[in-house]
């Protein structure tokens, strides 16, 4: 229940009441603003003036506004959400093809917290997101399976049925990326080593369809994106049991066949891979050996990744890595075991990882996503 206290009103007539003195709500729910088309913000014909500072929401543009100067202006916001800020999530995960979802807010270092649980216990799974939906798809649950699912970013809670990608596929850790529109399932292993890429729309639910190829089949490698383009380094090709220093490109927007970006610093797989919209980073991985290499790229150009610093320990198959447009942060992993630890970085400094705080329990080997990376 909502209190309205006012000390007087008055002016009752063409204009409407005038509240004069402290206004004061008292409710835990939300304010309903006044509402209406763009030829409805002033009704110049009943004699309203509007006053500077009146506020409303336009209902061709979905935006609220603001009349500022003798013009409306459009309320602009600056977070994808109203939990405070970047959310990072962490899909299931091993031992035990774990179901649990675990969560971050990227801007505050700290344990992650219980977002809910999957469908089924999952490991080897790849995830991609919009600034609204988390999706996560493939992996062993616990025989390969082709299942998506998604959460909603602004509401713990456990993951829901999307559709299903062309095929099963095992190995597809570190191997999704997205923009706001579109998530690509890259590779991973059906069985051998693919080169398939799926895509979905993730606003919507069903099933993937064919995007393109790879230039060479991958599994366990790093991906990430920018709003146009999608990077997808490293990994390995089964049988020979190869690791992969090549780094591939696709527009996202436009079906097709990837094409070659350039060389990670070391080959290797099993590592993960966040960005923001210019710069993405790669982290650890097996050479076959475990890695403590960060690397990065500039994503709208092509050309070989740099040395950016190092994570806090050697490791292969973290359990994911998820960025906002300043931060990017892995879980877990394996070292020999499996790690709880969270540590992170600030995309535009190189150096090292820094802890950041744990997980709930020590996992490895799937992926995670957040609703401010690459841009969004």
């Amino acid at each position: 229940m909502a209190n309205l206290k006012v000390d007087t009103v008055s002016g009752i007539g063409t204009e409407g009441p005038v509240l004069n003195g402290g206004l004061h709500f008292r409710s835990k729910n939300y304010l309903t603003l006044p509402k209406g088309t763009t030829t409805e913000r002033t009704a110049t014909s009943s004699g309203i003036s509007t006053v500077i500072g009146a506020i409303r929401y336009n209902t061709d543009s979905n935006k609220m506004e603001c009349y500022i100067n003798d013009k409306w202006m459009i309320v602009s916001t600056s977070s994808p959400n109203l939990d405070g800020g970047a959310r990072g999530v962490f899909f299931g995960g091993a031992p035990s093809n774990n179901a649990a979802i675990d969560f971050i807010t990227i801007s505050t270092a700290g344990d992650a917290g219980d977002f809910g649980d999957m469908t089924s216990h999952r490991v080897q799974g790849a995830a991609g997101s919009s600034n609204t939906r988390g999706v996560y798809g493939n992996g062993e649950a616990p025989s390969i399976t082709d299942r998506i699912e998604f959460i909603t970013f602004s509401s713990t809670g456990d993951a829901t049925d999307f559709g299903d990608t062309t095929d099963g596929r095992r190995r597809a850790n570190g191997m999704g990326l997205s923009n706001q529109t579109r998530a690509l399932f890259n590779g991973g292993y059906s069985p051998g080593t693919v080169n398939t890429i799926d895509f979905i729309t993730i606003a919507e639910t069903g099933n993937a369809v064919d995007y393109g190829d790879l230039t060479v089949p991958r599994e366990s490698g790093a991906c990430c994106a920018s709003p146009t383009r999608g990077i997808i380094s490293g990994g390995r090709n089964q049988p020979a049991n190869t690791a992969l220093s090549s780094i591939d490109f696709v527009t996202i927007p436009s079906l097709g066949n990837a094409q070659d970006f350039g060389d990670l610093t070391v080959a290797r797989f099993s590592g993960q891979s966040c960005s923001n919209s210019t710069r993405g980073l790669i982290f650890a991985g097996s050479t076959p050996s475990n890695s403590n290499v960060i690397d990065f790229i500039t994503i709208a150009s092509t050309g070989n990744a740099a040395n950016f610093g190092d994570t806090i320990s050697a490791m292969q198959y973290p359990l994911g890595a998820v960025a906002s447009p300043t931060r990017a942060v892995l879980g877990g992993g394996l070292d020999p075991s499996a790690l709880n630890t969270i540590q992170y970085v600030e995309i535009s400094t190189q150096g090292d990882a820094v802890d950041f705080g744990d997980l709930q329990h020590a996992k490895s080997e799937a992926s995670g996503c957040s609703n401010a990376h690459g841009g969004l």
